[in-house]
């Protein structure tokens, strides 16, 4: 009795060592893919140079992060296309004057990573939308009294966001 089950242990074991495993951050993103072409981000908002702002972002949260190459021309290993979709400004608390002093900024994209066969790298996530897209949002909270301006609130939340959508590049498990 005691024999089959140390033997049922060590099969159990053996099984599981031959499991495949990935160790370093590089197991995380797309083995396949060494570099990536981010176009200049589309932007449907009325509020200028988010879209711009949102690929200074992205590029280098990319290059931070990520064993990526970003280069310049579309011919790379994949191409990262992002829309940003809108932002929103919200008033959370107003002082006894009707003077906001609290609002939250909420940017909403859709992203798209395709390989060079025009195949999606990405999994859809978050909203369900079409095959290959993917939705990201976020928020930000935004403080006058406590010194930020809209401008830095702005640049917290594309951060954030930037943040998100290079996260969205890893590997499912």
């Amino acid at each position: 009795m005691f024999a089959s089950r140390t033997i049922i242990c060590l099969i159990a074991l053996a099984l599981a060592g031959c499991a495949s495993y990935q160790v370093g951050s590089e197991t995380l993103y797309a083995p396949d893919v060494q570099t990536v072409y981010v176009p200049v981000i589309e932007s449907y908002s009325f509020r200028r140079d988010l879209g711009e702002r949102l690929t200074e972002a992205v590029i280098k949260e990319i290059e931070a992060k990520t064993p990526f190459k970003v280069v310049g021309t579309p011919d790379a290993d994949s191409v990262l296309n992002v829309k940003l979709l809108g932002d929103n400004r919200t008033v959370l608390a107003e002082d006894s004057y009707d003077a906001p002093r609290a609002m939250e900024t909420y940017l909403r994209c859709e992203v798209t990573w395709l390989n060079r066969r025009r195949l999606p790298l990405m999994a859809t996530q978050a909203i369900p939308l079409s095959g290959e897209v993917v939705g990201i949002s976020q928020s930000q909270v935004f403080v006058p009294a406590g010194g930020q301006s809209v401008t830095s609130n702005q640049q917290a939340a594309i951060q954030r966001l930037a943040t998100q959508i290079v996260g969205a590049m890893e590997e499912s498990w």
